[in-house]
């Protein structure tokens, strides 16, 4: 048999049709529970590398990578927010650590302070000489994400700053796929006959955002639709460091004040925006959805919380937990590999905020 094990292998040798396991490892159409274990073990025997997708059951019950009882070093977590256990990004570093212990590294937490990133400073508690490899989450600021590359430690970002087309960051990077959910959202919304969409989102805040915006300018495009400028809200309140959302809400509420007629449908760059838009249109007397269908992104808890519930898009956090896990490790097994770029599934999710039945 061939070294690298292909997913034809585990088909011949399970004697069933490739379709079949391309859809259990990719969690891709509708398969038996049991169809789909038997295809996860025999993977997992034959020492298939390419898994997409688990769920946390899955996590717990096989081991996706070899346990390794020796210590390699730290793997050191930079970020410059907090989050919770609504915040989807606790289930990705959930994973995250879980497989980076079987591999024998430990995982340390930094929260980067406004002053180090003004003096392009690490933490005084990080050793260098310790550090196996470096993950950032929410990390924006270009300059301090330029002086991360240049420790000459392997770096990953999960998510990145926008703009970086004159100085590239010299690392991998992890993204949802930020477009082609987006363009079906607005492929299902031509066909029920709603063809004004807008935009709301500081599309410069991350890569991410500026994906999603451009993913909505392509799916318009590619549906023969004009983008209407006057229905994209793209910045943020001026003259205040670190808007909050009592700012951010001031500013919608301007631009939709400035607005002379509101599209029938807005996307929202994450769940967050959503919610802060929502509350602004019902301010002013436009309710979700009868006046104004709206989509998020994400699939937060709060999308669920919210009424009316929000139709939005669902990230996988387990596959990005393990694809970091993946890209992190092999960057520090083989340092001179070309930088990569990865984007992992979404799904679309309708619920009550396009007149859908909540899911």
């Amino acid at each position: 048999m061939a070294d690298r094990i292909t997913i034809q292998d585990i088909a011949d040798a399970l004697g069933i049709s490739r379709n079949t396991v391309s859809k259990a490892i990719n969690n891709t159409g509708i398969l038996a529970d049991a169809t789909r274990e038997k295809v996860l073990k025999k993977a997992a025997e034959m020492g298939y590398k390419q898994f997409s997708y688990f769920t946390a059951a899955d996590l717990d019950k096989r081991e996706l990578f070899v346990p390794d009882s020796s210590k390699k070093g730290e793997i050191v977590l930079l970020t410059t927010v907090f989050w919770g256990k609504t915040y989807f990004i606790s289930s990705i570093i959930d994973v995250f650590q879980k497989e980076l212990s079987r591999l024998g590294y430990s995982l340390v937490m930094h929260r980067i302070q406004d002053h180090e990133i003004d003096n392009l400073k690490l933490p005084d508690s990080l050793d260098p000489k310790k550090i196996a490899g470096i993950i950032c989450f929410e990390m924006f600021h270009h300059s301090y994400c330029q002086m991360i590359c240049g420790l000459d430690l392997p770096v990953l970002f999960v998510d990145a700053p926008a703009g970086c087309v004159d100085s590239p960051l010299k690392a991998d990077r992890l993204f949802p796929d930020n477009q082609s959910d987006i363009c079906a959202f607005v492929a299902e919304m031509v066909r029920r006959n709603k063809k004004k969409i807008g935009f709301v989102g500081e599309y410069l805040h991350c890569q991410s955002f500026f994906e999603r915006y451009a993913g909505y300018r392509s799916a318009m495009l590619l549906s023969g639709l004009p983008v209407t400028e006057e229905y994209c809200i793209l910045g943020n309140k001026k003259g205040v460091k670190n808007p909050g959302s009592s700012d951010y809400q001031e500013y919608l509420t301007q631009q939709l004040l400035h607005m002379n007629s509101l599209p029938e449908v807005f996307i929202c760059a994450n769940d967050f925006v959503a919610v802060d838009f929502m509350q602004v249109l019902k301010k002013a007397g436009i309710t979700v959805p009868r006046d104004v269908y709206l989509c998020g992104f994400d699939d937060s808890s709060e999308s669920r919380m919210i009424t009316p519930t929000l139709t939005t898009i669902h990230i996988y956090s387990e596959t990005m937990g393990l694809t970091a896990v993946h890209l992190l490790t092999s960057r520090i097994k083989d340092p001179s590999i070309k930088f990569r770029t990865v984007h992992t599934q979404t799904g679309l999710i309708y619920r009550e905020s396009t007149k859908d039945s909540p899911s």
